[in-house]
């Protein structure tokens, strides 16, 4: 499995980004997929997660309702629309994929619950 994130960038408060990852391997639809952000000298953080199969969705608090993730089958790909972004929302995202992610429990939430990770695109939001 391999991930490439990309749509990072520089945008004001109150802008918009959408983020897409795509997936390369087999079996897509089986996993559960991630965004991570990590800020620099903070820890590496979940944004939001979809699940495998259904497409169940979970979202940190401090991006609910702002962000949504939603996943392209055909495409193999997942997106991150990230609307009404503000400094905070500054960091690396990451997509990640994990197979047996716990999907309703706290482990959902923790990078180590996921297998695969992309290399990273970066977020600016100026103030």
């Amino acid at each position: 499995v391999q991930l490439q994130a990309c749509g990072g960038g520089l945008v004001q408060a109150g802008g918009s980004l959408r983020l897409a990852c795509a997936f390369s391997g087999r079996n897509f639809n089986s996993y559960s997929m991630g965004w991570f952000r990590q800020a620099p000298g903070k820890e590496r953080e979940l944004a939001g997660t979809i699940r495998g199969s259904i497409g169940s969705t979970y979202y940190a608090e401090s991006v609910e309702g702002r962000f949504t993730i939603s996943r392209d089958i055909a495409k193999n790909t997942i997106y991150l629309q990230m609307n009404s972004l503000k400094p905070e929302d500054t960091a690396v995202y990451y997509c990640a994929a994990g197979l047996t992610v716990r999907f309703y429990s706290v482990d959902s939430q923790s990078p180590s619950s996921y297998n695969y990770w992309g290399q990273g695109t970066e977020v600016t939001v100026s103030s």
